[in-house]
C-alpha cells in the first residue's frame, strides 16, 4: 500500500505549525522543528514555506496577541468600508472569491429534501477536515479533530436532515483542494458555497465573508454592520454555527480586547490561523 505524498506533507506542515504554537515562548530553532517532524533542516524550511507561505522564523515572529490587537486597530476604517460595500448589494452573500448561494426558505423548510450530499476526509495544514459538497457547491466544512469523523460527519446530518449522504473520498478532493490551495497558486474560479441558514445568520456569514484576507474584527463590529448594534450575544451564536469553515471565516472574529476568544474547532487552531494569515499579509 502506497501513501500520498501530499498528505505527508500535509501532516508535517500540520505538525510543524502546532509545535511551533505550543513551543513559541521557547523560541525553537529550525533544527528543533526539522527534528520534531523527522526532516532535516533544509527539508524542513522547504516544506513549510511552499506549503504554509511563510518560514517557520516568521510564523513564530507573528505568533503574539500584540500584532493582534494592532490589526484590530488598523483594520477598523478597513472593514466599515467593506462592510458598507458588501452588505448594501445583491442576494449574492459574496462574489469575489467566495461565490456562496443561500438556500431559499422553501429548501431550507424542507431540510436538503431531495438533495445529495458527498462527503470525504482531507488532510489541511490546520488538520483533517471534512468537506461536504452539492451539486451547487461546498456546504459543510469542518475540522475533525477535537471530534471524532463520526461526531463530525453527524453534524452534517443534523444540517441537512432529509439530504442523502453519500461517501466520496475521490468527488470531494477537488473541493478540498480549492479550499486550501499552495500559497501563490492563482484561483481559477470562484469558490462556489451553497449555504444553509436562518436570514439572522445569512447577515453574520455575509459580514464575516467582507473581513479582508489576514484582518480580525469583533463581535460588535459584525453586530453594527448588520444594523443590529446591541445582537453581539446573538452575533456570536450566528458565527458559532457557521457550517463552512476557514473558508467563512470566524476564526477572523475577535473579542473587543484582542483577546482571541472562543473557537468551534480549539482555540490553538484558531490562533494558528491568525498566526498563518497575518504572517502572509505582513509579508
Amino acid at each position: 500500500m502506497t501513501t500520498d505524498p501530499m498528505v505527508d506533507d500535509y501532516t508535517r506542515v500540520e505538525r510543524a505549525i502546532r509545535y511551533l504554537d505550543a513551543q513559541g515562548d521557547a523560541q525553537p530553532s529550525l533544527a528543533d522543528v526539522a527534528r520534531h517532524v523527522g526532516l532535516s533542516e533544509s527539508h524542513c524550511q522547504k516544506l513549510f514555506t511552499r506549503w504554509a507561505g511563510i518560514s517557520p522564523k516568521r510564523f513564530l515572529q507573528h505568533r503574539t496577541a500584540q500584532v493582534v490587537k494592532r490589526l484590530l486597530r488598523e483594520d477598523r476604517t478597513v472593514l466599515d468600508s467593506s462592510y458598507e460595500a458588501g452588505l448594501s448589494g445583491s442576494s449574492r452573500l459574496h462574489d469575489l472569491l467566495v461565490n456562496a448561494e443561500a438556500m431559499t426558505p422553501g429548501e431550507y423548510q424542507r431540510g436538503g429534501e431531495g438533495v445529495e450530499v458527498r462527503y470525504g476526509f482531507h488532510p489541511t495544514p490546520f488538520g483533517e477536515c471534512l468537506v461536504a459538497v452539492t451539486a451547487r457547491g461546498i456546504c459543510h466544512l469542518a475540522f475533525v479533530h477535537p471530534v471524532s469523523r463520526r461526531e463530525a460527519l453527524d453534524r452534517v446530518k443534523h444540517d441537512w436532515p432529509r439530504a442523502t449522504l453519500v461517501a466520496d473520498q475521490a468527488g470531494t478532493r477537488r473541493a478540498a483542494a480549492q479550499a486550501f490551495p499552495r500559497p501563490g497558486s492563482r484561483a481559477t474560479a470562484p469558490i462556489a458555497l451553497h449555504v444553509k441558514g436562518t436570514n439572522f445568520q445569512l447577515k453574520v456569514w455575509n459580514a464575516l465573508l467582507q473581513i479582508p484576507d489576514g484582518g480580525v474584527t469583533t463581535y460588535g463590529d459584525i453586530a453594527a454592520a448588520i444594523g443590529d448594534a446591541k445582537a453581539s450575544r446573538a452575533v456570536g451564536g450566528a458565527v458559532g454555527s457557521n457550517p463552512i469553515s476557514w473558508l467563512i471565516p470566524c476564526h477572523r472574529v475577535i473579542r473587543s480586547t484582542g483577546e482571541l476568544g472562543g473557537y468551534a474547532w480549539g482555540p490553538e487552531r484558531k490562533r494558528v490561523m491568525l498566526a498563518l494569515e497575518t504572517t502572509r499579509r505582513s509579508a
